[in-house]
């Protein structure tokens, strides 16, 4: 793939402190775009961005609530000024909830992983759609999940609801701008090997990682995306491990996960 094919357009990734995003973002700027690296903390987005910029990359990192309208708007508000207007949005950001049965999580906690897959995607492809429909060209690429599909324990009743939400948006903003020249892709990873692996009711053991769907193949398919000529878009794509894993004693752990204490003894 030629890597000037980017160069110069002004790509936005969420999420670019760790995983998929941080990989991402690489491989935008490689390929010569002038990457927005877009996260909650500061300190991590400067390290991501000293790292990139010792590879050559154009980067600059913004600190956003991606769910909070106002700082929404504020952020690309600050990148036209700064870099000209977004080219490609690359929704990456998200979020799972600690408690993965629908039976016992609760509104607020169901909420904002609500707010964070779905919410965020929405504001910020609303900021930035004037822009690409001035111009008749724009990408939009949002990292959904298998759990769009398959939802399950393991992911969690809420993150499966915002992901099928969210593909479902995706599909929305195909069918509608196509024709304006805006390209809406949607990427449906299986488990891939991120820091939110961390965060599961049974954190695999590297080995189960190493099988995983790494960061650096989701970014390879999100580059291959943005950087196809105008003319074509991928619509869908979905990313699994070659491999199929045995998930029954993680899902049942899942099940019981957030439970109050005088439910567990129907666990036995």
């Amino acid at each position: 793939m030629n890597g000037q094919t980017l160069k110069g357009q002004v790509a936005l990734v969420t999420g670019a402190g760790s995983g998929i995003g941080r990989s991402s973002a690489a491989a935008l700027a490689a390929a010569g775009a002038r990457v927005v690296l877009v996260g909650r903390r500061i300190e991590v987005l400067e390290g991501v961005a000293a790292a990139l910029r010792q590879q050559g990359g154009d980067v600059w990192p913004h600190v956003c609530h991606i769910e909070r309208k106002a700082e929404v708007t504020a952020l690309i508000a600050a990148v036209e000024a700064e870099l000209g207007p977004v080219d490609i949005l690359v929704n990456n950001a998200g979020s799972a909830s600690k408690t993965l049965n629908a039976r016992w999580i609760e509104e607020q906690e169901w909420q904002q992983v609500q707010d964070v897959n779905l919410k965020a995607v929405f504001l910020l492809t609303q900021a930035v759609l004037p822009g690409m429909l001035k111009r008749g060209a724009g990408t939009v690429i949002t990292v959904s999940s298998l759990a769009a599909l398959r939802p399950n324990l393991l992911g969690g009743a809420a993150y499966g609801a915002a992901k099928a939400g969210v593909r479902n948006f995706m599909a929305y903003l195909h069918n509608t701008y196509r024709n304006d020249g805006i390209r809406a892709t949607c990427i449906l990873p299986g488990e891939v090997n991120t820091p939110i692996m961390n965060s599961r009711a049974r954190p695999p053991e590297q080995a189960v990682r190493d099988a995983m769907v790494q960061p650096e193949d989701v970014a390879a398919a999100i580059l291959m995306c943005a950087s196809l000529p105008p003319r074509t878009v991928i619509e869908e794509l979905r990313i699994a491990p070659t491999r199929l894993r045995d998930i029954s004693g993680d899902l049942e752990i899942s099940r019981w996960q957030g439970a109050p204490a005088d439910c567990l003894s129907e666990r036995e």
